[in-house]
């Protein structure tokens, strides 16, 4: 089998810096030697498997990446997890990708052996001191392309990740991304975001989600430039990273843009100065994973002097839509079509619908997933006509996408209407006592469901429901102004950070027909 073309790159890169962690600084060539140790203790591991899954649960830094790249060059498949998840999350993972090893930073290892069952865990250390290759390995500890060969490397068209998406009912599916949809993903967007070996980027996201994986940590090693990994996101240690001025990109999700707003708001006007002036010296900021607000878009331009790039994307197709690296970006789109992808939106019986009309987003290309792990029926509803049908409702409009919600959260059917939790959401942030808003729809007799909102309020009071509303009201079809709302002190998130709109349902299920926590109002 050939080698892949991200370790090829890598051998090509030699002594450039690849990671920055806290334990230091680690070269290509480092990197690829202690993934060969690695690759050799996973293959000499006991698998019956022909593509052993291997579950890993190590914190982001170099040992991570060589755990990852390690996996893959044994020919197994890997299966990240994440620290922020509870034990039976690692549990019912471990259990329904059927893993044969799971691999463990040392402080983590105990409770991944009891959440583990009778999976052996292994960690890192353990690995990297098994020694180089023994009569059953597959790779060989060297320096050179040709010494670093592996027999069991797997080719293109065989999986590489399984992703557990957090879903919004039942259990997570594993999202199976074989090796050709991983480099399809890392392709389009070195080229669409002009990726080069003299990048130097800050890596603040999970590293069991396709963002902090493909867009952060695997671009920047297929361009040979260097990654600088926070063991987790830290607004201060975010910000001094960033005004050392030592940064070419940055990549966040709104809330970490939000959490770096609050900070230097709060910070002494001289290092403002260097906070803004390490962001100027930087040629590229992103935001995704979630839809970005207006607000925090503007006033993020006037902290770094950056226009946030939008972009879109999902687990199972990588990034599909993306603003333009060089060029207008438009506040509340996210953009066209990246290279190699192609989109379409349809009604409800798949067939395209005219510009300007609202549907479902459907994508094609060689970045989309293969299936969902062990689930052919869930696979097979996903795609209509050989379309993945991303479940998310946009409209193209003068050019560009822009997002209306999902289909099942964000689209709300409120009195024989379609409503945009997102549009209503981006109206209420624009009162000044709002600082975070979340829309949802609740089941109704009446009106087939109800628009409510849970409203986070700016500063030390709270927010007056009563005004709240008489001030959105010129701005909202009646229709589409909340009929119920609950002051909270924060919204309920995912480990993305993304607010869970299942959760938000529940803020108002449990409180039921009740008016004591809330504003109830008629229509």
């Amino acid at each position: 089998m050939d080698d892949l073309e991200l370790f090829a790159r890598a051998a090509t890169h030699g002594d450039r810096v690849a990671i920055v962690d806290g334990t230091g600084a680690y070269t290509y060539r480092k990197l690829l030697e202690q993934s060969a140790r690695i690759a050799d203790a996973v293959a000499r591991t006991s698998m019956p498997a022909d593509r052993p899954r291997v579950v890993y649960l190590i914190d982001a830094g170099f040992d991570h990446a060589a755990v990852q790249w390690g996996i893959w060059r044994a020919g197994a498949i890997g299966v990240p997890i994440s620290a922020m998840q509870a034990p039976a999350e690692w549990s019912y993972v471990i259990s329904d990708a059927d893993a044969e090893l799971a691999v463990a930073d040392a402080p983590v290892a105990p409770a991944l052996r009891e959440a583990a069952g009778s999976v052996r865990v292994a960690t890192t250390e353990e690995l990297i001191r098994s020694g180089p290759a023994g009569r059953r390995g597959r790779a060989r500890v060297g320096s050179s392309l040709d010494e670093l060969r592996l027999n069991g490397t797997p080719v293109a068209n065989d999986a590489a990740l399984i992703l557990y998406t957090s879903g919004t009912t039942g259990k997570p599916k594993g999202v199976v991304l074989t090796h050709a949809n991983v480099e399809a993903q890392v392709r389009c967007l070195v080229a669409a975001w002009e990726w080069r070996a003299d990048d130097r980027i800050l890596h603040v996201l999970p590293l069991n989600h396709v963002h902090g994986i493909v867009n952060v940590l695997t671009c920047a090693l297929w361009a040979g430039a260097t990654c600088e990994m926070l063991g987790k996101f830290d607004a201060p240690d975010a910000w001094t990273a960033i005004a050392a001025g030592r940064l070419t990109l940055f990549m966040a999700v709104p809330t970490v843009y939000s959490k770096l707003i609050a900070a230097w708001d709060t910070a002494p006007a001289e290092q403002q100065r260097a906070m803004s002036n390490g962001c100027r010296a930087m040629r590229l900021m992103v935001s995704g994973s979630a839809a970005l607000p207006v607000r925090v878009l503007d006033r993020w331009r006037d902290v770094s002097g950056h226009t946030l790039l939008e972009r879109y994307g999902m687990t199972e197709i990588g990034m599909a839509l993306s603003n333009p690296l060089k060029g207008e970006r438009r506040p509340g789109f996210v953009g066209v079509p990246l290279p190699g992808v192609q989109v379409r939106i349809v009604d409800e019986q798949g067939k395209e619908v005219e510009a300007a009309s609202p549907g479902e987003l459907e994508v094609q290309g060689p970045g989309v997933f293969r299936e969902y792990w062990r689930r052919p029926d869930a696979t097979a509803a996903a795609f209509r006509d050989g379309w993945f049908r991303t479940g998310d409702v946009a409209v193209y409009e003068d050019g560009m996408y822009r997002l209306l919600g999902r289909q099942s959260v964000d689209i709300i059917k409120c009195g024989g209407y379609k409503v945009s939790a997102l549009e209503i959401e981006e109206v209420l942030r624009g009162h000044p006592a709002v600082a975070e808003c979340a829309v949802v729809g609740v089941e109704d007799a009446e009106w087939g469901e109800r628009i409510v909102a849970a409203i986070v309020s700016r500063g030390p009071g709270t927010v007056d429901i009563d005004s709240l509303r008489d001030w959105a009201r010129p701005h909202l079809a009646r229709y589409k102004l909340p009929t119920r709302m609950v002051v909270v002190p924060e919204l309920p998130r995912n480990a993305m950070g993304k607010v869970s709109k299942p959760g938000v349902k529940r803020l108002f299920e449990s409180a039921g027909g009740s008016t004591d926590s809330f504003k109830t109002h008629n229509r």
